[in-house]
């Protein structure tokens, strides 16, 4: 694995710890794994040849990492039984474009 790839999932890791640390202190563990659940999406990779490409941004490319997934992402943080989630997906999906932007 390269360092970069290392680095881009401790951040899908650490990111969500964070916010969960922050914001919901009380119950943390939990909300930390309900964000860590936004990489669910992930699963669209599995659809893509080769399943893994180093230099391929996944916004746009992969169907769960498209703009109108992105959208029902952010509809899914107004709702407060699914703001968590959403707010996991939508980490998930920020993080991703970062990663994008340094390719």
């Amino acid at each position: 694995m390269q360092p970069h790839a290392a680095v881009h999932l401790l951040l899908h890791l650490v990111v969500p710890g964070v916010v969960a640390a922050v914001w919901y202190p009380q119950r943390w563990a939990r909300a930390w794994l309900i964000l860590l659940a936004g990489w669910l999406i992930d699963v669209d990779h599995l659809l893509a040849d080769p399943i893994y490409a180093p230099g391929r941004c996944s916004i746009g490319f992969h169907p769960l990492h498209s703009i109108p997934a992105i959208a029902v992402y952010g509809a899914l943080v107004v709702p407060r039984r699914t703001r968590l989630f959403g707010i996991g997906l939508m980490l998930h999906i920020a993080l991703d474009g970062i990663d994008c932007m340094f390719m």
